[in-house]
């Protein structure tokens, strides 16, 4: 396995929802052998009144990423047509803002990472 300080970070995507941020990020080893992360961050509250993130972490490898979209795809499908109700698929369907204006630059302007 390769040292962490061989990885070239090449896109970063922060998406915020509400507790927890999710990180996409796009990395590529010495070799150009490309892979995706996908953190999952959430805040929380310590006895202390000061905050602790849990970080939960999933390493993607190329050539698993249509198989990944397939599987993900399937699995939301599968909620929205057999689980939720009409009102609450309409709601899914609503036009929301960006998740972002820009892409995440990989420098946390937070703690959240």
């Amino acid at each position: 396995m390769e040292d962490r300080h061989d990885q070239e970070e090449i896109y970063s995507q922060r998406i915020k929802a509400g507790k927890r941020t999710y990180f996409f990020d796009v990395k590529a080893t010495r070799g150009q052998d490309y892979y995706l992360t996908i953190t999952e961050s959430k805040r929380k509250l310590r006895d202390d009144d000061t905050f602790s993130y849990e970080k939960h972490k999933i390493f993607l490898y190329k050539e698993d990423f249509a198989k990944f979209v397939d599987a993900l795809q399937d699995a939301v499908d599968y909620v929205r047509e057999e689980l939720l109700t009409e009102e609450e698929v309409a709601e899914l369907d609503r036009p929301r803002p960006a998740y972002n204006d820009e892409p995440y630059n990989g420098t946390p302007t937070d703690t959240t990472y």
